[in-house]
């Protein structure tokens, strides 16, 4: 494991220990992310390349998420380390999805879809944002909150 992936398992927890669910929902008692079937969660780092952070932050911001929702996705937790080498450079968030191949199937019409491809080749008009992007499978241990 990666320290980029060590710090996004851990910002999971972070997430889930604030109150977050799956679905955005903040409840009174400890927080429990039921699966329907055997879900998968997708961890996804990105490090910015030089210069483009506030890029990154942008596109997220302004295009990502309304485009993630648009495709049924809405996301667990977006998260940035606080201090380390990776403060100010590095983006980690969670995905939920049902299975690998709806994963797959998400994917494939996002990266389709024309308001991306758009949004994707405007914010890199001076090129890539990104220097590094890492994709991590999880499953929940059997005495994990998020089940």
């Amino acid at each position: 494991m990666s320290i980029r992936q060590a710090i996004g398992a851990a910002g999971i927890v972070l997430a889930f220990g604030a109150g977050f669910t799956a679905r955005g929902i903040i409840g009174d008692a400890a927080p429990t992310v039921q699966a329907q079937g055997n879900h998968v969660w997708e961890l996804r780092t990105y490090t910015a390349a030089p210069g483009k952070w506030e890029n990154i932050n942008a596109r997220f911001r302004n295009h990502t998420l309304r485009l993630f929702a648009k495709h049924g996705q809405s996301g667990v937790a977006y998260l940035t380390p606080t201090e380390g080498s990776l403060k100010g450079n590095t983006l980690i968030y969670v995905l939920q999805h049902d299975s690998r191949a709806a994963a797959d199937k998400f994917w494939a019409a996002f990266q389709a879809d024309p308001e991306w491809v758009k949004a994707k080749a405007e914010s890199e008009a001076n090129g890539p944002i990104t220097s590094k992007v890492e994709r991590l499978w999880l499953e929940p241990t059997d005495y994990s909150q998020v089940k």
